[in-house]
């Protein structure tokens, strides 16, 4: 294998790809980007057991060939020789890459250990389509409810529906939910699907347009094309939590407040709680007003932000951070926040634009149950 090409276009195409390497991992291979030179490019694919990431690059092809190189590795050199021509060839030994009067070897794995799992595996029957800028928006309002951690893998992932022309995304980790919704510009039917959190953040991170994107999908695979690069991914299998039995269906107290205004509140408050474990801070929420209490071993605060209010007054305890996550999130000058008790879930949800709501659940404390 023996190819030429930009040394820019190759650190972009690498840092691209390296996204879907493996970390810390028992079999190599899945750390490695693999470098396939044929015809008139070059193609970049990697592959850690869930999300694949393929992106064919113009390149002079000297020599056809195949190689599997780290992908970490490499990605953070191509980027230190970004401004040269770069010219990259293979032998029984490893990678050679000569740059200006320079040269560098790398150690390879063989091609043949590379695992097949990318191209538009998902098939051509079962679709949705909405435009880049949508679907880009949609992600940013849910993907940070995912959960994080292994107890629930299934919640790891966001719920994905698509019928009646919209596609809802619907995201909870367990303390919170977020759902929101887009126009479908096509769609094959109606299907339901939940795709990995991180694999929606690396689709995110390719769209900057304002064109209609498709999305194909099966049982068990997402495959998704922009431009030249190919994310395909495996989707989680199980039945995901349904909204409709978490989401209350009415309130007895709802408050209209400046978004600005409680966020600067909540976020002041929030340094002072730094480092506590559930981040908690209070609202007694009373007529015409919110005041926000919070206290730690570095300091106490208490500040009043002005609101519009109706029903009953209640002292309700939460956790700061994904109280600060909803407001910036949303995106109106005035939000509405929705209550029943102290100790039953709230909402948060715009004024006028209702395509996005957030559910947190309260905190329970001794002050708050009194």
């Amino acid at each position: 294998m023996k190819f030429v090409c930009e040394g820019m276009i190759l650190s972009d195409a690498a840092l691209t790809v390296s996204k879907a390497c493996a970390v810390k991992t028992i079999t190599p291979i899945l750390e490695c980007i693999q470098l396939q030179a044929k015809n008139d490019g070059l193609i970049l694919k990697a592959y850690d057991g869930e999300i694949s990431i393929e992106k064919k690059i113009q390149a002079e092809v000297l020599e056809e060939g195949e190689v599997c190189i780290n992908g970490k590795t490499f990605a953070d050199f191509v980027g230190k020789i970004a401004a040269f021509e770069v010219v990259i060839s293979a032998d029984e030994r490893g990678v050679i890459i000569q740059y200006g009067e320079s040269e560098s070897y790398m150690q390879a794995l063989p091609s043949s250990d590379f695992p097949q799992f990318g191209g538009n595996a998902a098939g051509e029957d079962n679709f949705f389509g909405a435009k880049e800028s949508d679907l880009k928006t949609l992600i940013s309002k849910v993907v940070f409810c995912c959960a994080t951690d292994e107890s629930r893998p299934i919640l790891k992932g966001c719920l994905l529906e698509a019928a009646d022309g919209k596609l809802t995304a619907t995201a909870l980790d367990g303390f919170r939910m977020a759902t929101s919704y887009c126009e479908l510009t096509e769609c094959s039917g109606n299907m339901k699907i939940v795709c990995p959190a991180r694999t929606l953040v690396e689709i995110s991170r390719m769209l900057d347009g304002d064109e209609s994107l498709k999305i194909y999908a099966s049982k068990n695979i997402l495959s998704v094309e922009v431009q030249d690069t190919i994310i395909t991914s495996r989707l989680y299998a199980g039945e995901f939590v349904r909204k409709e039995n978490i989401y209350p269906i009415e309130f007895t107290t709802t408050v209209r407040v400046n978004r600005n205004e409680i966020m600067g509140s909540v976020e002041r408050a929030s340094v002072l709680i730094r480092g506590n474990k559930d981040n908690l801070v209070i609202f007694d929420i009373k007529a015409g007003k919110i005041v926000i209490n919070a206290n730690s071993d570095m300091g106490k605060i208490e500040e009043t932000v002005a609101a519009d209010f109706e029903g009953k007054e209640l002292k309700i305890a939460m956790n700061s951070k994904f109280l600060s996550d909803a407001l910036k999130a949303l995106e109106e000058d005035t939000v509405v926040l929705s209550f029943n008790t102290s100790v039953s879930p709230f909402t948060l949800e715009n004024i006028e634009d209702k395509r996005c709501q957030y559910l947190v659940l309260p905190l329970r404390t001794s002050s708050t149950q009194a």
